[in-house]
Formats: structure tokens, sequence, C-alpha cells
């Protein structure tokens, strides 16, 4: 017998509790599903504004912008924030105003209840994307995304409340997992409607550089960070990126080049207009590169299980029937006849039209 069976059970580590918000949906339910069947946590709680179908875990219904989660959370000592709105056609002030208030209470919550970590996702948008991204950029570049109305923004206030967090709660550990553009199962993004479109827009004199983040890896990487074997600021994606003409080849849309200027300028008239539900500078990230290298991740042996092109491959297959024009999503009847255009420039212009149109005849 070896002399470390003889250790009390006193003496070993005491496993801790983890707690998962929005747990009864998407990703938050994945993740419940998979900390339940692991051995490293002692409890599984869930939280949410309805109980889920996760039988295992102990519910908690309440929600997270309530001041009241600090008392629901006294006994947690792990806390995953998977609660927020992230949707593509949400109104952008209501959408901005719930993530910011449920990572407040959050933060505020878990250092009033003495909770020992804090898990959060962003996204590696918060980069930015420029043509003259180093490829691929470190975890520790600077934040340099232009603050605005979509999801970006809401990404750069949430981290910002980190920020002030940590200042004010020195004893709080949080660690921020920001993916790569994230594609799989349920997934809706500016990204994945993308690839819904009937060309692939760049733009003159930049090649874009493409890098995803499958919902298993990011699943699998928010485990080990529940865990606490990764801390502070993670990037999560596929190794290495994929090429502009790679892309072209695996979806078969080919591309559609137009100067930097035209490009935004139409977008953000057209996004004035309320036609495209995203501000001109999402489209930034499907024309500039932003790859990240998850040097944290590797360094604690975590190993992406899908390839940029398996992620893509798969994304795509989800997409079937789909069509997507300028961000919006059109009628199959009406997409059939705006791909006959295949140009963007056209495309916002006849969109401008019907809406001029439809405002005259009401």
């Amino acid at each position: 017998m070896q002399s470390e069976d003889l250790v009390p059970t006193s003496k070993r580590p005491r496993q801790p509790v983890v707690a998962v918000t929005g747990a009864a949906s998407g990703i938050g339910r994945e993740l419940l599903a998979r900390l339940v069947s692991s051995a490293d946590f002692r409890r599984v709680v869930a939280i949410d504004e309805q109980r889920g179908d996760v039988q295992e875990a102990t519910w908690r219904v309440i929600d997270v912008r309530d001041p009241l989660l600090a008392n629901r959370i006294a006994d947690i000592d792990v806390l995953v924030h998977l609660a927020g709105d992230y949707a593509v056609d949400s109104d952008p002030g209501k959408r901005r105003a719930y993530n910011l208030r449920a990572a407040q209470t959050v933060l505020t919550a878990s250092a009033a209840a003495r909770v020992r970590r804090v898990v959060l996702v962003t996204s590696a948008m918060v980069y930015g994307a420029a043509p003259d991204n180093e490829v691929p950029l470190p975890e520790d570049a600077p934040v340099a995304a232009e603050p605005d109305t979509g999801v970006v923004g809401d990404y750069l206030e949430i981290e910002s409340l980190v920020r002030r967090s940590l200042r004010s709660h020195p004893g709080l550990e949080v660690t921020v997992l920001r993916p790569a553009a994230v594609v799989g199962p349920g997934v809706d993004t500016v990204i994945t409607r993308h690839f819904e479109s009937p060309r692939l827009l760049t733009v003159k004199g930049c090649t874009p550089h493409w890098q995803f983040c499958h919902v298993e890896d990011l699943l699998s990487a928010l485990e080990l960070a529940a865990r606490g074997v990764v801390t502070g600021v993670v990037a999560v994606g596929s190794d290495g990126w994929l090429e502009q003409e790679q892309v072209e080849e695996l979806s078969g849309i080919r591309r559609f080049e137009l100067p930097a200027g035209l490009t935004f300028g139409t977008a953000q008239r057209l996004h004035r207009l309320g036609i495209t539900p995203a501000p001109a500078t999402d489209l930034h990230y499907v024309v500039y590169p932003w790859v990240v290298d998850c040097a944290a991740l590797r360094e604690a042996g975590w190993k992406p299980s899908w390839t940029n092109e398996a992620a893509l491959e798969q994304q795509l297959e989800l997409l079937e029937n789909r069509t997507t024009v300028v961000g919006r999503r059109l009628p199959v009847k009406e997409a059939t006849l705006t791909a006959a255009g295949a140009t963007v420039a056209v495309i916002g212009t006849a969109a401008i039209v019907r809406q001029v149109r439809k405002k005259r005849r009401q």
C-alpha cells in the first residue's frame, strides 16, 4: 500500500461547488450537462429564470439581475456566468441594458457572497479587426475594438466592468474567455450570417484570415476555467486559420470585392435606416483578420477537437437553405431574386428602394 493511500479523507482538498447562470438553455444548458457528470465538482447549481431539464443539478430559479442573487450563491465556490442576450436581431438598447445589468449583478453578488472564482465569456472581437493586425494576436494584445451599438460594444462594456470589479474586490478571481468566431448548432451571429450571403464580401487591398471556435471546444475550455486550470484572459479557437481562398473553396461561395469606403459607408447608411441589424463596424470582422493565439489553453494541455475546416463545414451544413443579405434574413422567394444581383451595392440600393416604397404606401 502506498503512503498517500493512508492520507485521511479530511485532509484532501475539498471539491468546489460550481454554479452556472443561463443554465436552462443554449450554451449554459450544454455546460451544465457536462459539469453534472464531472468528478471535479462536489455539487452543480443551475441558475435561471426558469427551471431546465438537467435533473442532476440543484436548480435555483432567479433573475441574475436581481440583487438578491448574493443570498442564493452564498455556498458557491465557482460561478460561470452564461446568461446573456447576444441575438443579432435584439433591440440594441434593451440587449445592452440586460447584458450589463446581469454582468454587474453577478460580479457584485459574487464578491459579496465570497465566491472564489467567476468565469465569463466575451469574444476575441474585443481585440478589434484591422488590416494590419498581427496574425495571430497574442492574448495580451491591447483591446482595440471600436465601441458601438452592436454586440462588440456589449463585450467591451462587460470587460470594463470586470476591470473595475477586480480593483474594487481584489479577493475575487475573474477569468474571461475570448473565443474566436463561434460556430456550431444553435449559433446565430453576424459571422455565421456572412456565410448565408450570395457572395462573400471582401475589401480591396486586404485578405481576411478565418479562425473559428466550435461550441464543443468553447465548452471544454469553460470546464477548464471552472476548475481553475486556466485563469485571467484566455483566448479560445481552432489551431491556425484559413485563407480566403480556402474558405471560398470549402463554401462554394465566391467573393465580391469593394473599396473599403464604399463598403462601410453603404453599410452604415443601411443600418441608420434600420434595414440592417448590425452597425457597419461589425463588417470589419468579416473582411479584416482577428485571429488569436490560444497560448494559455495550449500550455495547460488543451487541444481543440475541431479544425477550422471541420467547424466551417458543419456550420455551412447548418445554414443550408438560408439566405442573408447585409445581415438580415430574407424569405426564400425574395432571396432568390436578390441573389441574382449578387453585389452588396445593388442589394443595398434595392433594400433602400423597397423601404422607401413601403413608407410611401403607408
